[in-house]
């Protein structure tokens, strides 16, 4: 497992992007899992959203997601480099 979870639900509008791809290519360190419910209660059918190490990520569009992605990937990642 990596050092960073990034989770998204199956019936998240976020799976109109290839986000396992884009995010583990770019970050090596990451994990990207699909599950189907990430007990959000509905979150997934109005917004597209992720959860990075548990933190909920929104966007209006799945591109603008990702960049909040990364940006969270970011942040978590130099958290842990900081020890």
């Amino acid at each position: 497992m990596g050092i960073v979870l990034v989770e998204i639900c199956d019936g998240n509008l976020m799976t109109e992007v290839d986000l396992e791809g884009i995010i583990e290519s770019e970050y090596p360190e990451v994990d990207v899992i699909e599950n189907t419910c990430l007990n959000q209660c509905g979150m997934c059918a109005v917004r597209p959203f992720a959860l990075v190490n548990n933190r909920r990520i929104f966007g209006k569009t799945p591109e603008q997601c990702v960049e909040k992605i990364k940006k969270a990937i970011d942040e978590e990642l130099a958290a842990f480099n900081e020890f």
